[in-house]
């Protein structure tokens, strides 16, 4: 009986292992640094016992205005798109969550994008830019992406919003061009929209 009970730690261990590996590619592709939790320097408070952070108006701090080449070849920047509410997404073609999530971006965005709110990523850390062209042709992701393989444009963002290891991450910019709210790890649509629809109801100022 003692022979047959002894491997019964080590199936446990290797289990309890195995379901930490998996929460961990739930959450995102990388743990590195804390991207971080409860109030801090920008206003947000993080909902209990979700990956999700709110600021309130008058709690809000400005999103830079992050600019580049997008993966199709022009340029844009985030003040193109004052007066819009804007979803800013962080991902790479190497990411599998952001593989994961952009089914429900892409949805989200087709649902919203006639209601004054528009979509961007921040491709990073592809050092090929074909790899996230061919990732959007294949995950049928419609608008556009700022190209930034080396995170220049992630550390224009301010302390306590953007953790640059943390990927994938979405945040929301209200009409005002300040950070109302962000998500980091996979985002399903209705998580999504649990922190979207909120902003787009916001009174225009």
């Amino acid at each position: 009986m003692s022979a047959m009970t002894r491997p019964r730690p080590r199936v446990a261990a290797a289990a309890a292992a195995t379901a930490a590996a998996a929460a961990l590619a739930l959450t995102g592709c990388s743990s590195t640094g804390s991207s971080g939790s409860g109030a801090d320097q920008v206003g947000f408070v993080t909902v209990k016992g979700t990956n999700v952070s709110k600021a309130e108006p008058g709690h809000r701090q400005d999103a830079p205005d992050i600019s580049g080449e997008t993966l199709e070849g022009g340029q844009v920047k985030l003040s193109d798109y004052r007066g819009k509410v804007v979803v800013l997404n962080v991902w790479g073609s190497w990411c599998g969550p952001c593989r994961g999530e952009a089914d429900d971006l892409e949805r989200v965005w087709t649902k919203y994008k006639d209601q004054g709110v528009q979509f961007l990523g921040i491709n990073t850390r592809d050092s090929e830019k074909t790899n996230a062209v061919r990732f959007e042709q294949e995950k049928g992701v419609t608008y556009p992406s700022i190209f930034d393989p080396a995170g220049t444009q992630l550390l224009k963002f301010p302390k306590g919003s953007l953790n640059p290891q943390s990927i994938p991450t979405t945040l929301i910019v209200d009409r005002d061009g300040k950070l109302a709210a962000r998500a980091v790890g996979g985002t399903v649509d209705d998580a999504l929209e649990s922190i979207l629809q909120p902003v787009v109801a916001e009174p225009k100022q």
